[in-house]
């Protein structure tokens, strides 16, 4: 009988499951590495950034370990590139002001399209659908077919500030948003609403204390993927917002290159890394829950 079931286990096991191991750390290395050369490059003098960009020392290691190590000394400066980079950018000022537009886009998004998407599915109109088809729609049209006209509207109607930028991205993100909400309150049972209002919830108390919390893997999904739209985004804000006044982090970086193409690339590298952590902390925090909000979203109901 153990025979058997030895038989059987490797009668099922993939015939290339090391091959196709082997192929996918490989990939992963090279997905990880452009992370870990800017990480390296942060740490290095300017001059050594292009003249050595993957290695740890000017000098070869044949030439001896002392010289080598020497090497590494003199490529290497510390955290004066992010020192510069603080200063040069008022990182702390950018970062306080790219994560409240990213705090409070995201926050937006999640909760008018939620509560649009249960409005959507629940109420059976005419002009639900037409809401339903926009949003669709909006999915569709390419950015740079809006892009001048909605730069000055924001203009008009004085959206160019941390604040006003976040009703923009409410706007570009509720289609995918919208969607992937739709999909999910489409499987929850109205028997669990209904059994609410007998209670005596209001369609407010039932949205907040019922629907909100099983809809949590979507909405965790969609503040992830908004969250990292968002956060690197350059465009919009270079369109929309007063870059003399307010600047995210991508506007910053751009900044730090000079007239005549001079870059300080030590700087810029720091401050890539610095704005890179935040997101990937976040993101690997709460990973878990992409899959499954994005699976439960996109059933077709």
């Amino acid at each position: 009988m153990a025979g058997k079931k030895t038989k059987l286990a490797t009668a099922k096991s993939p015939k290339h499951g090391g091959v196709l191991t082997v192929f996918f750390v490989i990939l992963s290395i090279l997905w990880i590495a452009p992370m870990l050369i800017v990480l390296l490059n942060s740490f290095k003098r300017k001059a050594y950034i292009f003249q050595n960009p993957f290695g740890i020392s000017n000098v070869p290691v044949g030439r001896g370990w002392k010289l080598w190590w020497m090497g590494i000394k003199k490529t290497f400066v510390g955290f004066m590139n992010y020192e510069s980079a603080i200063k040069q950018t008022d990182f702390f000022k950018v970062f306080g002001t790219s994560l409240f537009i990213t705090v409070v886009s995201v926050g937006l998004i999640v909760l008018c399209c939620s509560m649009t998407a249960w409005y959507i599915v629940r109420v059976k109109t005419f002009a639900t659908k037409a809401i339903y088809v926009l949003c669709m729609f909006s999915m569709i049209v390419p950015f740079q077919m809006v892009m001048f006209t909605l730069s000055k509207f924001a203009n008009i109607l004085h959206l160019s500030n941390p604040l006003g930028i976040c009703v923009v991205y409410l706007g570009f993100g509720a289609g995918l948003a919208v969607f992937m909400f739709t999909g999910f309150v489409k499987q929850i049972p109205i028997e669990i609403e209904e059994a609410a209002m007998i209670d005596g919830c209001t369609p407010i108390q039932t949205y907040f204390r019922i629907i909100l919390p099983i809809m949590k893997p979507t909405l965790i999904t969609v503040a992830i993927l908004d969250a990292m739209w968002i956060w690197n985004d350059y465009l919009l804000p270079s369109l929309v917002l007063n870059i003399n006044k307010y600047k995210t982090i991508p506007i910053a970086v751009q900044f730090l290159k000079q007239s005549h193409g001079q870059v300080d690339w030590g700087a810029m590298m720091a401050v890539l890394v610095m704005a890179i952590v935040p997101i990937v902390v976040f993101y690997m925090a709460v990973q878990k829950y992409i899959i499954e909000g994005v699976v439960a979203g996109a059933v077709k109901g």
